[in-house]
């Protein structure tokens, strides 16, 4: 999909109504807006939520709970002090 819109007065860019409704994103919804390769890509922040998600998941073994573990460090620290 490729539309053609223009920068409005203050920096405000209209994101067409097909891209919005193709992105599930409502009046207020909050995006992430990443310059990569002098392009600006849009992300929805749930999707970006995600996507960070899918990052560290790399790095956590399956079962471990990493809320958990920072509880669990967070109580030690209290106990010590």
């Amino acid at each position: 999909m490729e539309y053609k819109t223009q920068i409005a007065k203050g920096g405000r860019l209209v994101v067409p109504a097909k891209l919005r409704k193709a992105l599930q994103l409502e009046v207020g919804d909050e995006v992430v807006l990443r310059l990569e390769n002098s392009s600006l890509r849009l992300i929805p922040l749930h999707q970006a939520v995600s996507l960070a998600q899918d990052v560290v998941r790399k790095y956590v073994p399956e079962g471990v709970s990493l809320v958990d573990e920072l509880i669990q460090a967070r109580r030690a620290e209290a106990k010590d002090e």
